[in-house]
């Protein structure tokens, strides 16, 4: 059974950092575009940064420059690191295809900012 699995999340004070990771479990990876995607609590679920299977990056302006995403295709991994991390980046973030036909989406790895 395909599925997606995040982890990485936890509790981290303003400023801190946070590393991200998905794995795949299917086939083809290296021929997705894969997104980070992230849910804060009463808010609609929004794409925060993709990589193509090129290697092309794009970010939403809120974490250009703070964020960063990877993908190492040989473990069919998609990474998000976090810098710089503001209590407004609380939420649930999930990965998942860049596209309009996706995958099931995995649970998510919270992610909570706060002093």
């Amino acid at each position: 059974q395909l599925y997606l699995e995040e982890s990485g999340g936890g509790l981290v004070q303003p400023g801190g950092s946070l590393r991200l990771s998905c794995v795949y479990s299917g086939n083809r990876f290296s021929l997705f575009d894969m997104a980070w995607y992230r849910q804060a609590p009463g808010k609609q679920r929004e794409l925060v940064a993709s990589i193509f299977s090129g290697g092309t990056t794009n970010y939403i302006d809120a974490v250009q420059g703070r964020f960063t995403i990877s993908r190492d295709n040989a473990k069919h991994t998609v990474y998000l690191q976090m810098n710089s991390l503001k209590p407004v980046n609380t939420a649930v973030y999930y990965c998942n295809r860049d596209a309009k036909v996706q995958f099931t989406w995995g649970r998510g790895t919270q992610v909570t900012v706060s002093s």
